[in-house]
């Protein structure tokens, strides 16, 4: 048995030390060290008239008028608060909420990603892999397999909920102009930064009611922990004296509602037929067809069906059917080419000559079993500059949607690309090229990291225009540890960071037309 014909399951075994370790210290990150809290660099005063994503217009969803100023029960909210005492443990919860809602759902989201991302191992007993069941979520294997399909999919459902739900709360905010409750009575000290922002409806309680539906239909057997998180990041705005009950009841209605449209769009995106197995044959007849000579095969024993065969059928954010297949890559260079076999040779014998720097980057970038996926290592880059930047909660919602729809259309036109031309992984066609990284369960062109990376660095370079060079830098090197780990022709991984570019432009279009600015 070898790591070449047994990827997964060998993987598997071959990591569980330290991906126990791994899962286990994001399962605590409620105890890590507090992160800078800062005032936003700017409010964005205009951010209810920007355009939302599935939300048809803000109207769809409305927040009642908050109870005036001087009513009693808006003084008993306000007294109830110059009364509250808190402890130690509590002022920790306040702590960890107060480096921002967005950022740290979407922290927990990644935490959720890598706890699932383990394919199901062969029953011995059924002689087949089992499929991870919706409806009976904790049992083995635990739903969902979050592989990288999955986890672009909840990224982007994710940061469009939060979005959407916090335009609509921005609008509500500048309508209404209730001011935070130490604004009002300045006998309140606040424990939180307060700035000029309205606090009715709480972009929090908007953040974090928005967050958990999603999450809970996402992965359906957290949903204790989920609402546990719930809780707390409610609780953490009473107690840091930021926000009144009325505030945070009004986010929540207002969340709950959003999410529940955008998780209305997601029961009909296709994604329930991903993983039509049945579609597979014509696929490879229709790739022979087109002059495929020798085609993919799992390289697990048993042989594993191939991942999520017809997820390039699901319906995408930023560009139309037609458009996809326009953008679609010419083949690659055929087996047996001179171009074919340039590749290969560049691929011969290269786990034995790596640099010290190479395998860093191989290992790097892996983001094999047990991490958070490659989208989930982009919107861990896209969530740190909203912090880097100061962003404000709208603005940051923003930032991780347009990351997060342009990542799951980068997976949706790549799966597309894979099964259409349905070209062999390179040990395939040459066991002497070897990897150390594992070798994944689906056809090798294009480069699943090399497009998730050219269209994630693409969006991250045009917000961030100071970071664009360095956006650059790390997608050129994810998609080069593909070719460093052996597991991708450098055909795969070229075209692959191209697609991904192009991918990436029409969520700029998108961001060019919402009225945010850039």
């Amino acid at each position: 048995m070898t790591l070449l014909t047994m990827p997964y399951k060998f993987l598997r075994l071959l990591t569980l030390a330290g991906s126990v370790l791994f899962l286990a210290s994001c399962d605590k990150s409620v105890d890590q060290p507090t992160l800078e809290v800062y005032e936003p660099a700017g409010l964005d005063e205009n951010g209810g008239q920007w355009k939302t994503i599935v939300l048809s217009s803000t109207d769809e969803v409305t927040v009642s008028a908050p109870q005036a100023l001087e009513s009693s029960s808006y003084k008993a909210e306000l007294q109830s608060l110059k009364d509250l005492k808190i402890t130690p443990e509590q002022q920790k919860t306040v702590d960890f909420w107060a480096v921002g809602g967005v950022y740290r759902w979407n922290e927990i989201a990644r935490t959720l990603a890598a706890n699932y991302n383990l394919p199901p191992v062969y029953d011995e007993i059924q002689k087949k892999y089992p499929v991870p069941d919706p409806a009976n979520p904790k049992a083995e294997p635990k739903f969902p397999f979050c592989n990288p399909p999955y986890a672009s999919r909840m990224f982007a459902y994710l940061g469009v909920a939060q979005y959407d739900a916090l335009v609509a709360a921005w609008k509500y905010k500048y309508q209404y102009s209730r001011l935070a409750p130490s604004k009002v009575d300045a006998s309140i000290t606040a424990t939180l930064p307060v700035s000029s922002l309205p606090s009715y409806p709480s972009e929090d309680a908007v953040v974090a009611a928005a967050s958990l539906e999603i999450l809970k239909v996402m992965f359906p057997g957290e949903v204790d922990k989920l609402n546990a998180y719930y809780e707390a990041h409610r609780n953490s705005r009473i107690w840091g004296k930021a926000n009144v009950q009325s505030d945070l009841d009004a986010g929540e209605a207002l969340g709950k509602a959003i999410a529940a449209k955008v998780i209305a769009r997601a029961k009909t995106d296709g994604m329930g037929a991903a993983n039509n197995q049945s579609a597979v044959p014509a696929m490879i007849s229709a790739a022979k067809a087109r002059g495929l000579k020798t085609e993919w095969v799992s390289l697990d024993a048993p042989a594993r069906p191939p991942m999520l065969p017809t997820f390039g059928n699901v319906k995408t954010w930023n560009f139309n059917e037609t458009q996809k297949v326009a953008m679609r890559p010419s083949p690659p260079p055929a087996l047996g080419s001179a171009g074919f076999e340039k590749d290969l040779q560049e691929l011969r014998g290269m786990g034995k000559t790596l640099t010290r720097e190479q395998h860093r980057i191989a290992s790097y970038w892996s983001d094999g079993v047990g991490s958070f996926t490659p989208p989930g290592h982009w919107n861990r880059e896209a969530a740190n500059l909203t912090r880097k930047y100061k962003e404000n909660e709208l603005r940051a919602a923003r930032t991780m949607a347009l990351v997060g729809t342009s990542l799951m259309d980068a997976g949706i036109a790549c799966w597309d690309t894979k099964f259409y031309y349905y070209t062999p992984r390179p040990f395939q066609v040459d066991h002497a090229v070897r990897s150390t990284i594992g070798t994944p369960n689906f056809p090798s062109f294009t480069s699943g990291h090399s497009t998730f990376s050219g269209a994630a660095s693409t969006v991250l370079a045009y917000l961030f225009p100071n970071e664009a060079d360095a956006m650059m830098v790390l997608a050129n090197e994810a998609s080069i540890s593909r070719i460093y780990g052996c597991i991708h022709y450098r055909s795969d991984s070229e075209v692959g960071l191209t697609h991904g570019n192009a991918i990436g432009q029409y969520a700029i279009k998108r961001a060019q037309s919402d009225g945010a600015g850039r």
